[in-house]
């Protein structure tokens, strides 16, 4: 699996071929799927949810709110949060969600394996 699982540019055309998204939903709706990981990843890397939000070009407040969608619907929260302070706050992603990080990602490789192995069956035109 790719270092950084960052979203590619939704403006350039797609290769041909099979493509598919995977996500798990919740009792509120999306609980996990490719982008909130990559929100995780990226909290896990800045140590912030505001820095992971601004490195992935998404406002702050979309950002906490899939991040406490998440934290509520998982049986343990996936991020800790540290407040204020002379350092300021921080964010810290927990055991639980580096166990769904990992999780997620080879749920996603099988299903990228999955889609390659069925278009071999058919043909596109």
């Amino acid at each position: 699996m790719p270092k950084n699982h960052a979203p590619k540019s939704k403006r350039t055309k797609p290769e041909p071929g099979f493509h598919g998204r995977v996500w798990i939903d919740g009792p509120e709706g999306t609980f996990i799927g490719y982008g909130r990981v990559v929100l995780l990843e990226r909290i896990r890397e800045h140590g912030s949810i505001t820095k992971a939000a601004k490195s992935m070009q998404m406002a702050y407040r979309h950002a906490w709110d899939l991040v406490d969608s998440m934290n509520r619907q998982a049986k343990e929260p996936f991020v800790e949060l540290a407040t204020g302070g002379k350092g300021g706050g921080g964010a810290r992603v927990t055991e639980a969600g580096e166990g769904a990080i990992k999780l997620f990602w080879k749920f996603h490789d099988d299903f990228q394996k999955f889609l390659i192995r069925e278009q071999t069956k058919l043909t596109i035109s």
